[in-house]
C-alpha cells in the first residue's frame, strides 16, 4: 500500500512539474505572437496608420500615429490649434511641443531614440525579442481587471517591462516600464483594450491607456490601416 501510495504521489508530482514546465515565458510568448496573427501575417505588414482621439482631463484631441515598420515612427495631437510632435526613425528622432513652449523642433537626446525605436517594429517587443536583446522570464500571476494573467518581464541593461498577459487570448493587456534615460529611471505604464483584426489578419489594440510622468491619457482609435502609401519625407526634421 505504501509503495502504491508513493508511486500515486510521484505520478501527480511528475504531471505537476511537466505542467508547470509547459507554461515558460517563451510559450506564452509565442502564443501572444499567434494571437495577434502570427509571424507571417506581421511579416506583410509594412506601415501602420491610426487615427483618433487622446483624452487628457476629459477633453478630446484629435490624434495620429504613422509607421513605416523599421524606418520611420511619427505621432501628431493637436491641441488648441497646435500641433504636438515627436518623430523617432531608425537613426534619429526630434520632438515639438508649443504647449511646453518648444516652438521648433529639436533633436531627441540619442538614449531616448535608442529607447523608442521599437516603435518602428510590429506587434512590440515581445515579437522577435531574442534579436533585440532582451532577456524573458515568467515571473508569476497577477489580477489585473479581473484577469489572473501571466506576468512576463523582459529586461536588457537600461530596460525592464512587465507584461501583462490574458491566458486565455493571449493579448497583452499592461506593460509596466522602467527605463534608464540620461542617468534617470523613467517608469510608465501602458494599458491595452478592445482588440480587433485588420483586413490582414493583424490584431491590435484600439484603445490605450498611458501614465507617463503623473499625466494619464486614454487613446481611442477610430481608424486603423494597414499598408498605407507612406512618404518617408514625413519623418524629417523641419529646417
Amino acid at each position: 500500500m505504501k509503495l502504491l501510495r508513493f508511486g500515486l504521489i510521484a505520478f501527480i508530482t511528475l504531471i505537476s512539474v511537466t505542467a508547470i514546465k509547459a507554461q515558460t515565458a517563451d510559450e506564452i510568448i509565442s502564443k501572444h505572437v499567434d494571437a495577434i496573427g502570427g509571424k507571417d501575417v506581421l511579416a506583410k505588414v509594412k506601415s501602420i496608420y491610426s487615427e483618433g482621439a487622446a483624452n487628457a482631463m476629459g477633453n478630446d484631441y484629435p490624434s495620429q500615429t504613422t509607421v513605416l515598420v523599421g524606418k520611420g515612427f511619427k505621432s501628431q495631437t493637436s491641441v488648441n490649434g497646435m500641433d504636438i510632435i515627436q518623430v523617432i526613425t531608425d537613426t534619429s528622432g526630434w520632438a515639438m511641443n508649443p504647449l511646453a513652449g518648444q516652438t521648433e523642433a529639436s533633436p531627441l537626446p540619442a538614449e531616448l531614440v535608442k529607447k523608442g525605436q521599437a516603435s518602428l517594429h510590429v506587434g512590440g517587443d515581445l515579437v522577435g525579442f531574442k534579436e533585440k536583446g532582451f532577456k524573458d522570464s515568467l515571473i508569476g500571476r497577477e489580477t489585473f481587471q479581473n484577469v489572473n494573467t501571466y506576468k512576463i518581464k523582459l529586461s536588457q541593461p537600461g530596460t525592464e517591462m512587465i507584461y501583462f498577459i490574458d491566458p486565455t487570448t493571449y493579448y497583452v493587456l499592461k506593460v509596466d516600464s522602467k527605463v534608464s534615460i540620461e542617468g534617470k529611471d523613467v517608469a510608465s505604464s501602458v494599458t491595452f483594450s478592445n482588440y480587433k483584426k485588420t483586413d490582414i489578419g493583424y490584431v491590435v489594440p484600439y484603445t490605450m491607456g498611458v501614465t507617463n510622468m503623473g499625466y494619464d491619457v486614454t487613446i481611442n482609435y477610430t481608424k486603423i490601416e494597414i499598408n498605407k502609401d507612406v512618404d518617408p519625407k514625413i519623418f524629417m526634421m523641419p529646417k
